[in-house]
């Protein structure tokens, strides 16, 4: 009987007419060009009890940019707060997911600064949340969480020409 209900659900189904939905098309990577992100603070607290050493507030909104490579690299710049300088220090970006660990520098912070990165892209958009949490040898550790929607604008600025 289940069967016989199955096989009739497939009938009307095949007789209604409609096209079955496409299929998606999942992106092997991000497409190589310059990409604009839209990030907003929806997250930020002190993790040991004394002022964060981060300027900050939930609902703060900053717009970067940065470079995907032709390889389909995305340049960890794109996530760096401030003047931090990122490292990937392991990334998957396969099947329109994206993961990413980042390990930040910041020269008044000694100590570590790690971004991480949940999120899906197609070829030119990705979007996720991204995660920060400091390691700080000295006061200020934070956590920082932010949503970020990126978006490919164009091809990337030429490279400033080397200092003789």
């Amino acid at each position: 009987m289940r069967y016989l209900g199955l096989a009739a659900a497939l009938m009307l189904a095949a007789c209604s007419g409609e096209a079955p939905p496409a299929a998606v098309e999942v992106a092997k990577s991000l497409a190589p060009g310059e990409y604009a992100m839209t990030s907003t603070v929806t997250v930020f607290r002190s993790t040991d009890g004394t002022p964060p050493l981060s300027k900050a507030k939930v609902g703060d909104m900053l717009v970067t940019k940065a470079c995907v490579a032709a390889d389909g690299t995305l340049d960890p710049a794109i996530f760096a707060e401030g003047t931090d300088k990122c490292t990937a220090t392991n990334s998957y970006m396969r099947g329109g997911r994206m993961s990413l660990q980042l390990s930040c520098t910041r020269a008044d912070a000694p100590g570590q600064i790690m971004p991480g990165v949940d999120g899906k892209f197609t070829a030119d958009h990705f979007e996720g949340t991204a995660t920060t949490t400091t390691y700080l040898t000295g006061p200020g550790d934070y956590t920082l969480t932010r949503t970020v929607t990126a978006k490919r604008i164009g091809e990337c600025p030429p490279a400033a020409p080397a200092k003789a």
